[in-house]
């Protein structure tokens, strides 16, 4: 049997790769002989930096920037040269990210991304010619505006008095937007952005409405953070002419895939496509048996572009099973039926906090898989012996 493993991170808890090196050891314990194919994936979310810069063979470069909460950090960008072009690698989660964000003061109102256009500015210190940013696992809603501050985009009161942005409730306090102290050099790189092209900045299905909750918000907070982004999509427009509000990936990380639109000109790309010029997974998948995958959370949410569901796609057109490992099983998750997963399976082994379940999720992602394989063994060994029968009874 050849098992191809596809997983994602388990979001602030464990990275693919670490995911994938406990699924492995799980496979191990089924048959220590296997042949096991095991690509740790990406979405544009925590580890996005450090894996493609692993697979380019690049430089990661330490920084310190404005956290999510406004105080001090270390972060990180990679930077790597192919073809004579030198490019910048920017993980949104390693400075903007919920992770970063303690427990007790997550309230996406007053989260910043003031730390990523850092990230940029020092990234075109070192005379890049590309940038690419991963947006996933945000721990901030506020449009990208604190990015805008830091690249240059001055922000203003009725009473033409500038307004800091400190979160996405200071939206509300603006009046007007000036773009002529923007950085320069932002016209001479070109930007890609990895995100969920499904997310939108506004409206019924906006990000404030969809991930506000996830990101500790009141049903209270999550309307006022609903018309401060309305708010601040009226604003681009009358300044810009352009209209953010509900364009695809417009609402990627708290809104910052509409402030990367508007301020500095770049590229919104479905975050799997994307990644796929840098991971080639289909052929290998076509190699599978049986695939694996994994995410920390199977939910409602997961058909829309997250990795299990695009794993799932592409083994799909290739009628190859797939089975989905998850911390837990939430709200909808039979939706991901029919997006060609056949099995979800949770980790989770009896009732227990999460801060137990995020200690133990090591060994559980690695008992689980082994369990999900026995149970394969137990459907090919029975569908073998029924074959076997037939073919006797034909005789």
């Amino acid at each position: 049997m050849k098992i191809v493993m596809v997983p994602s991170g388990f979001k602030e808890c464990l990275d693919a790769e670490d995911v994938a090196l406990a699924m492995e050891r799980g496979a191990r314990r089924f048959d220590p002989s296997v042949d096991i194919e095991v690509i740790p994936m990406i979405d544009g979310g925590e580890g996005f930096a450090k894996t493609i810069i692993n697979l380019k063979g690049g430089e990661l470069i330490h920084k310190e920037v404005s956290g999510p909460i406004g105080e001090k950090i270390i972060s990180h960008f990679g930077i790597f040269v192919e073809n004579d072009r030198r490019t910048a690698v920017i993980e949104m989660a390693a400075v903007s990210g919920l992770k970063l964000v303690p427990r007790n003061q997550r309230n996406p109102l007053k989260t910043t991304t003031y730390g990523v256009g850092e990230l940029i500015l020092s990234a075109l210190d070192l005379g890049v010619d590309h940038i690419l940013i991963g947006c996933g696992d945000s721990g901030t809603s506020d449009g990208g505006a604190g990015m805008a501050q830091a690249l240059g985009v001055q922000f203003f009161d009725k009473k033409d008095r500038i307004v800091d942005i400190n979160g996405g409730e200071d939206l509300m306090k603006v009046d007007s937007l000036d773009t002529s102290n923007v950085d320069e050099r932002l016209s001479t790189v070109t930007i890609d952005v990895a995100c969920n092209w499904k997310n939108l900045l506004c409206g019924e299905e906006g990000v404030a409405r969809v991930y506000g909750p996830q990101k500790g918000a009141t049903p209270v907070q999550v309307e006022r953070l609903s018309s401060a982004l309305e708010h601040y999509a009226f604003l681009i427009k009358e300044a810009m002419g352009l209209d953010v509000r509900s364009l695809p990936g417009s609402g990627a990380s708290g809104g910052l895939g509409a402030g990367l639109i508007a301020f500095t000109g770049a590229t919104l790309h479905p975050r799997f496509d994307l990644i796929m010029d840098y991971i080639n997974i289909e052929e290998k998948i076509l190699t599978a048996d049986v695939v694996l995958t994994a995410e920390g959370s199977l939910d409602f949410q997961t058909p829309n572009g997250k990795i299990p569901s695009e794993v799932a796609q592409i083994a799909k057109k290739h009628n190859i099973p797939v089975i989905a490992i998850t911390g837990t099983i939430g709200k909808g998750a039979e939706l991901n039926y029919h997006t060609g997963i056949d099995v979800y399976v949770s980790i989770i082994q009896k009732p227990t906090s999460l801060e137990k379940a995020m200690a133990k999720a090591p060994k559980w992602i690695e008992e689980s898989t082994e369990a999900v394989l026995r149970q394969v063994a137990i459907g090919l060994g029975i569908a073998n012996r029924r074959l076997l029968e037939k073919r006797v009874y034909q005789k």
